[in-house]
């Protein structure tokens, strides 16, 4: 297709030109002309014959149309299309904290792909990954963002209309950086801030000068989420008992106090304050807290509150939740999620109905601002490039009214990706197993556990016992397979998931083979499994690590795959020691086999698979071993 652009486009200049070249279309005379003129609120976009026309409000609105002329047009039908913009702000938040720290290459990618979208803003989440002059610590050897790559970033956004900003911590949440000795004086507990200290009060303020500069935007997010350790370590020692609410509040006063100085607009997550006007001072979801009107006195009213809420799929939770932030007093901002949280694929059964009620209730709730986090717990096996299809969701809800069609979601991230939606969530059921409620709801991610548990010691095999999990992972990577296009430019994203199910057909249920094996004292199976079986997992298992090692190094930063790589050599050095040792056994070297004799129990009574999945489980080292993998005296 070629087009032809008349009207200003000069702002739109460098914008049109990437797009085009990714999507294979032309500028030239001939082609159809397109029609660029501005409109008051809607986005408008048709084509007849060889001439269409595209009329934006919004920087963004208009690469969003652009998107869709190509879409609809490419089969040269006529078509006319109005669409009304239902949040003034809308994107993805991108973890950058949790080892994964997307390159500026792999960034720009993602800005390109919201572009098409019509997302119009991007929230970087970092907590020590960028730097602070003097502070040599903050972010050393994390893959941190120097002030010229979150320019170039920011630089980039722009041209879409899109506005970047940063998301910070400035009280909690703080552990990568409070971990090294040289800077204790500013540690209170492990990871929050000893609030109060001038030296603390200095590297706040350090903080938001250095990590706001790069960027054109006014806005920034002070974090200050899930502060539960907040006073209780040195603060204490120093200052004896105080509210938390009094600490917080006090330290929010200083951080405000700096931002106001600067002409920045402040964001914070809400959930302290939900918890500390709980009955125990712990419950950020309970129906039944108030906040109480002494306690709204004293919030500042010119800090925005961010009310994430990532798992609900009942209208009436998110009805009641946002009526209860209502007495603070504060603007409203709501955050969801696309679940790549602590696994190697997607939790779309819950990422999309959560969505999609969620951003229905923001729109009768009057809420114009909202954010899709993608976190990467407990070090980012997952990425989010997989997670397109619930971006697309989101960008649909902003310009429907209601709930938006299947279908035009599907259409629409096929265009904008490349990757059929039925693809993508193929990716929901390396997690979504036998036994786990519908929409796996609870969370269960099997993919990680089961990948990374101990054959000997089998920690979860009471876990999934009686559940076909090697035949449900045989079906995934099967149909991962079938459904993969290798002239789209993503399918190599789909290379680790399948290469996951083919680890995992086998090696999910090789533990209960293996005790039963050896409680029959079946010696011929110990020996098949110690010679053939492991070897094959262990070959399985390499070429999911070199794939996913090429897949991590097209997108982030480095710093970081060692984590994944020392997983990955965990799990092969122990199927290593588990042939030796079940060889030795069978050939009367030993005489028994310490491991299997150890009795096998559920791993967790709250998410036994019973109506609940086959269970969660967040921490890779917990996952491993039972043992001890570090040990700290003073967690403060």
């Amino acid at each position: 297709m070629k087009l032809q652009f008349q009207g200003n486009t000069a702002e739109l200049r460098s914008g049109i030109e990437l797009l085009l070249k990714d999507l294979g279309v032309t500028e030239a005379e001939g082609g159809i002309v397109v029609s660029v003129e501005p409109s008051e609120k809607e986005l408008q976009v048709g084509l007849q014959g060889d001439k269409a026309y595209i009329r934006y409000a919004a920087k963004h609105q208009f690469f969003r149309g652009l998107g869709l002329l190509l879409q609809k047009g490419s089969a040269g039908e006529s078509f006319e299309l109005n669409e009304t913009q239902q949040f003034d702000t809308i994107g993805p938040m991108f973890d950058l904290s949790r080892n994964g720290v997307l390159t500026v290459g792999a960034f720009k990618f993602m800005l390109r792909k919201m572009a098409l979208m019509g997302l119009n803003t991007v929230m970087l989440y970092m907590e020590d990954t960028y730097e602070i002059e003097g502070e040599s610590y903050f972010g050393y050897m994390r893959g941190r963002y120097s002030a010229a790559e979150l320019k170039e970033i920011d630089d980039y956004a722009d041209q879409f209309g899109i506005e970047a900003f940063p998301s910070i911590q400035t009280l909690a949440h703080l552990e990568e950086f409070l971990k090294w000795e040289p800077v204790k004086e500013y540690k209170d507990t492990k990871g929050a801030l000893l609030v109060g200290s001038e030296k603390t009060d200095l590297l706040v303020e350090n903080m938001i000068k250095s990590v706001t500069a790069p960027f054109r935007s006014k806005k920034i997010h002070i974090g200050m989420d899930e502060a539960e350790e907040l006073g209780r370590g040195k603060f204490l020692d120093h200052n004896g008992h105080m509210s938390r609410f009094d600490i917080m509040t006090q330290h929010l006063d200083k951080v405000l106090a700096v931002t106001r100085r600067l002409g920045l607009k402040s964001l914070m997550w809400s959930d302290m304050f939900l918890k500390l006007a709980s009955a125990n001072g712990e419950d950020y979801y309970g129906h039944e807290t108030q906040i109480p009107e002494e306690m709204a006195k004293r919030i500042p009213k010119d800090v925005d509150m961010v009310y994430w809420d990532y798992n609900h799929v009942d209208s009436q939770d998110y009805e009641t939740l946002i009526a209860k932030h209502r007495p603070l007093g504060n603007n409203l901002v709501f955050a969801g999620a696309v679940w790549v949280f602590n696994t190697f694929g997607v939790n779309y059964g819950l990422s999309l109905p959560a969505t999609d009620t969620a951003l229905t209730v923001c729109k009768k709730e009057g809420i114009n601002e909202v954010y899709a986090t993608m976190w990467g717990d407990d070090g980012m096996e997952s990425n989010p490039y997989i997670a397109f299809l619930g971006l697309q969701l989101y960008a649909e809800h902003a310009y429907t009214e209601g709930s938006p069609d299947e279908a035009v979601v599907a259409e629409r991230v096929k265009f904008c990706t490349g990757i059929d939606a039925d693809t993508y969530l193929q990716l929901k059921y390396l997690d979504e197993t036998p036994g786990a409620e519908p929409n796996n709801q609870k969370q269960s991610n099997p993919s990680k556990f089961l990948l990374y548990q101990d054959v000997l010691l089998g920690l979860f095999d009471k876990q999934i016992e009686g559940l076909a999990m090697n035949e449900h992972y045989a079906g995934v990577e099967q149909n991962i397979a079938a459904r993969r296009n290798p002239e789209a430019e993503l399918d190599y994203l789909f290379e680790v998931p399948q290469k996951l199910a083919a680890v995992l057909k086998v090696k999910s249920e090789i533990g209960i083979e293996l005790k039963r094996a050896y409680d029959a004292g079946d010696k011929e199976t110990l020996k098949r499994i110690a010679t053939i079986t492991l070897p094959q997992i262990s070959q399985a298992v390499s070429e999911l690590r070199a794939a996913h090692r090429a897949q991590w190094l097209s997108m982030f930063k480095v710093f970081g795959w060692e984590v994944i790589d020392i997983r990955y050599g965990g799990v092969l050095s122990r199927l290593d020691t588990a042939s030796m040792r079940l060889i030795d056994y069978v050939e009367g070297r030993i005489d028994r086999v310490e491991e299997l004799e150890q009795e096998r129990l559920v791993y967790s009574t709250t998410n036994r698979f019973n109506n609940k999945g086959a269970g969660w489980c967040s921490y890779y080292y917990r996952m491993a071993s039972p043992n001890v993998f570090f040990h700290v005296l003073n967690p403060f």
